[in-house]
């Protein structure tokens, strides 16, 4: 699994990716059907007709569902240009190119100096325990996107810093990746890039921002840390329901405001770590900010009032990174990411019927999922505290050497 220069072309590597993503294809063209809720239909129905929408000049204004900054139009038309295909099969080849720029990305990286092939093993198997529904969102171009700007991060800061910006126009979190930033050059060229594009959007099309308001009406989601109250309360009489509501399936009723300002509490809490860790912390070598961006990233995920399956792309793909250096810490917790994966497809699609009316097969799936994310992001800021701030790493040129880890000047 690991790699060096000069090294033979890992052919297992690739035929792996090549049988998964076949796999993946066939689920997602519905070739096998998984049970549970069509994933597809997010494609054929709602980014389709979003794309009608975007493709005349302006934003879904009077759609509750469109809670994706400005950027996130350049996805959904991006079937577009594969005019020979309907757009649900458009959207899935380009889904799957944004894959393999990813997995090409990671495997170049792996075979550098000082790094490993475990990340893209962890791409390769990852992905796929996610089922179909990486193919029927687009959360995988994102993460393309993400994933190029940690591995520039090292050497390329304003790179680095430019595609932080753009992601963060895609689906916000990319913002995160800035986490373990401390070169000035990489949050201008993130604030340049990012306030540029919105910028141009506020311009040229009407409702750019219009996300924002739909998005503060979000409640909390049935398969977020914060439902774990209700699907136990239901049990005990709690007289809330189960509604589509947003654009989800979210619990309404008694105390639900409540867990969810619990919920926003507990991701500022998340930040405030964040920021304690980032004046604490000594001077950090090529890996932390792939580590650090990891850690805030799950953070965020687990905290949040909605974990809906498809946010697990952003944690293969940012611990994937973090994983091609060799002295990376973060082995642990992705292992736990992964098996938080193989949950995230028992509990949606195939038995999502279960989660809903809260019986015990649907808590048990929720518990086992949610209850890795959080292991994986206390144990993941642990691991960042302990190699940067309780026993930062060597700052002599002599010592980054000898272990072929350049110091990151990020």
């Amino acid at each position: 699994m690991t790699g060096a220069r000069g090294a033979g072309f890992p052919y297992g590597l690739l035929g792996a990716w090549i049988l998964t993503r076949l796999v993946l294809l066939l689920l997602v063209l519905r070739v096998f059907v998984l049970p549970g809720p069509d994933v597809t239909g997010d494609v054929s129905v709602i980014y389709q007709g979003w794309y009608e929408i975007l493709r005349t000049g302006t934003f879904p204004l009077d759609d509750v569902t469109w809670q994706y900054p400005p950027a996130a139009s350049l996805a959904i038309l991006s079937p577009g240009l594969l005019p020979f295909l309907d757009y649900p099969s458009a959207f899935i080849v380009l889904a799957l190119l944004a894959d393999l720029v990813v997995f090409a990305l990671l495997r170049y990286a792996g075979v550098r100096p000082g790094r490993t092939l475990r990340g893209a093993w962890v791409w390769v198997a990852g992905l796929p325990l996610l089922g179909p529904t990486v193919y029927a969102r687009y959360d995988v171009m994102v993460t393309a996107v993400a994933v190029a700007a940690l591995l520039a991060g090292a050497r390329h800061p304003r790179v680095m810093g430019a595609l932080a910006g753009f992601g963060a126009l895609l689906k916000v979190w990319p913002v995160l990746l800035l986490a373990g930033a401390v070169k000035r050059r990489a949050w201008t060229a993130a604030a340049v890039t990012g306030g540029g594009i919105a910028l141009l959007f506020w311009a040229a099309m009407p409702g750019a921002f219009s996300f924002l308001a739909f998005q503060r009406g979000r409640g909390t989601e049935v398969e977020s840390l914060g439902s774990l109250v209700f699907h136990v309360a239901r049990h005990f009489g709690w007289r809330g329901e189960v509604l589509l509501n947003y654009g989800s399936v979210e619990f309404l009723g008694p105390y639900v405001d409540v867990v969810s300002a619990a919920a926003l509490t507990l991701t500022a809490a998340a930040l405030g770590w964040l920021l304690l860790w980032r004046l604490r912390t000594g001077r950090m070598r090529s890996h932390t900010l792939a580590d650090a961006a990891f850690v805030a990233v799950l953070m965020f995920t687990a905290t949040s009032r909605v974990i809906s399956p498809q946010y697990m792309v952003w944690l293969v793909g940012t611990g994937a990174v973090c994983l091609c250096f060799r002295g990376s810490r973060m082995t642990p917790p992705v292992a736990m990411v992964l098996g938080a994966c193989a949950a995230t497809v028992l509990e949606f699609p195939v038995w999502f019927s279960h989660v809903v009316i809260s019986d015990w097969l649907g808590v048990t799936l929720l518990l086992a999922r949610d209850g890795l994310l959080v292991a994986a992001a206390l144990l993941a800021a642990r691991e960042l505290w302990w190699g940067t701030v309780t026993h930062p790493a060597p700052t002599l040129p002599a010592q980054a050497a000898r272990t072929r880890e350049p110091l990151s000047p990020s």
